[in-house]
């Protein structure tokens, strides 16, 4: 099974990944271990999750929430931020 998220950062900005462990991903972009912008944007909490069968529907998934605008994400996906 695989994972999109979605991370509210320090910033209040908004971080889309997928994972097949997001409880642990998520542990490692909070130790600096994950993508290049959860080092510089601190993550404080998921604020989204949406199970799919395979990687590859959560890459589609993914890439489709990432082309939306942050007030898209908030709206679409029910954020509460």
């Amino acid at each position: 099974m695989w994972y999109v998220y979605v991370l509210l950062c320090l910033d209040n900005s908004l971080y889309t990944g997928i994972s097949n462990n997001p409880q642990q991903r998520f542990k490692d972009h909070k130790n600096g271990k994950g993508g290049s912008y959860t080092r510089s944007h601190k993550p404080l909490k998921i604020v989204y999750l949406e199970k799919l069968p395979t990687k590859s529907e959560a890459l589609k998934r993914e890439l489709q929430i990432k082309g939306w605008s942050r007030s898209e994400k908030i709206k679409i996906l029910e954020l509460e931020i």
